[in-house]
């Protein structure tokens, strides 16, 4: 029992810190577009890089990993993520620090990687409260990371070091503690699905981003937006004939995980959202240093640390549906109160201590609600989707984020993020009540 306990810390510390690359460069990208001298547009795609290149990574990697080993896969993945912040570290131009984030991204697989090697050791009966606190991880990766930035007083070359440094001590664990049944899986892995995916969402992702400058009319524009939707309906035709796809186009419609696949996307959009813009309105409106953005946000993970802590014992009185459904409506409450008001600390506080609550109650329900009617086989791939999905939400809400910062406002953002919740929510307990009357 101990051993498994052991392995289960070790691979939820290794996912964290692979979070912790999702959301450190949040609070410094003020300071990057100073430095750098770019638009805020321009710079966010220094988080939009690193998230994207975490939505291709996953299904590549999870394959990868079903062919040559979870664990070794692993190591590779967090390899790459000490490469990537040793040159984010050492970068001096944009697209240099933007290659780097781009590496860093490949440790966004850690999680369905991590949940096939814990169902190998772990009892079934306690599996739903190991696969709770490394997906509640996930939360509290993002929250520290906004942390971590702050406490090296946002010094981006300081903050990549550390998480090279934090990365290299996971590598060192999961080496030592994490062992690994023998790979079984066959075939290639799909490189050409793994390109498509990356043009279409990254057509999108910058049409997104820079239409407000660009004019949302203008050809450039609407030749991106056209691009996406043809190269992505190009590799949903290539998807379904190939052998073993990057994605299972199946599992994403697939009546055992679409309520999850749904929720995660709105749910990673609707954090995103409402985390770049607390950063932005706190050291905007109220001059708040790095460091103190990081403390507005201390309640957010905190509260996802002690979530995950008792997401276990939950999910044996709820179930995962419904969890995900209070976990989005405090979500949606909390982004409702900064819509309205978020021109002191007490607000931020406030809705820091909500959105900690109802994101780490969701993530956690989640990694449950997406494995949970599948069989044993399917469930890299199910929690592979859930978790390629939530990044692909996170994606698209650094570049609708930035878009709106720059044109409407922090209310519009804040209101956007509010709505994904809400969504997230009807769509958890529509699909919840329909499982229960249909099982998978």
């Amino acid at each position: 029992m101990y051993k498994n306990l052991w392995v289960v810390a070790v691979l939820a510390f290794a996912v964290a810190v692979g979070t912790l690359q999702m959301t450190v460069v949040v609070p410094l990208l003020p300071g990057l577009e100073r430095q750098l001298h770019a638009s805020s547009t321009t710079v966010s795609w220094t988080l939009t890089a690193g998230l994207l290149s975490g939505a291709v990574s996953i299904p590549l990697l999870a394959r990868l990993g079903d062919m040559y080993g979870r664990r070794t896969v692993s190591l590779v993945a967090i390899g790459l993520l000490i490469t990537g912040s040793a040159l984010s570290a050492v970068a001096g131009t944009l697209p240099l620090l933007i290659v780097g984030r781009v590496l860093q991204g490949a440790a966004a697989p850690l999680l369905p990687l991590a949940m096939g090697l814990v169902r190998q050791v772990v009892p079934d009966h306690r599996l739903p409260s190991a696969i709770g606190v490394l997906s509640a991880t996930i939360g509290v990766g993002s929250g520290g990371g906004m942390i971590l930035a702050g406490l090296l007083d946002g010094n981006h070359r300081t903050v990549f070091w550390t998480l090279a440094g934090l990365a290299a001590l996971s590598f060192v664990l999961v080496a030592a503690v994490v062992r690994d049944a023998p790979a079984r899986g066959s075939g290639r892995p799909d490189l050409a699905g793994a390109a498509l995916v990356a043009v279409w969402l990254g057509c999108l992702l910058l049409a997104i981003s820079k239409g407000a400058a660009w004019g949302w009319t203008s050809p450039l524009t609407l030749g991106l937006f056209a691009t996406a939707v043809v190269v992505a309906a190009v590799w949903v035709a290539t998807a379904r004939r190939t052998p073993s796809p990057l994605i299972e186009i199946p599992m994403l419609l697939h009546r055992a995980t679409v309520g999850a696949t749904v929720a995660s996307f709105l749910l990673g959009f609707a954090l995103f959202a409402a985390i770049t813009t607390v950063s932005a309105v706190a050291q905007g409106a109220l001059r708040a240093s790095v460091l103190q953005v990081g403390i507005y946000l201390l309640p957010t993970t905190v509260l996802m640390l002690v979530v995950s802590v008792l997401a276990g014992s939950l999910m044996r009185r709820f179930t995962a549906s419904a969890l995900v459904v209070a976990g989005s409506a405090l979500v949606t409450a909390a982004a409702l109160w900064l819509a309205v008001s978020s021109s002191s600390g007490a607000d931020l506080y406030g809705a820091a201590t909500l959105l900690g609550l109802g994101v780490g109650l969701g993530y956690a329900a989640l990694g449950t609600m997406a494995v949970e009617h599948v069989e044993p086989a399917k469930t890299a791939a199910a929690g592979g989707v859930n978790a390629l999905v939530r990044l692909v939400g996170s994606s698209v809400a650094g570049a609708v984020g930035a878009a709106l910062l720059s044109s409407g406002g922090a209310v519009w953002t804040f209101g956007v993020a509010a709505g994904a919740a809400l969504l997230a929510a009807l769509f958890a307990a529509v699909y919840g009540n329909l499982a229960r009357k249909e099982p998978a």
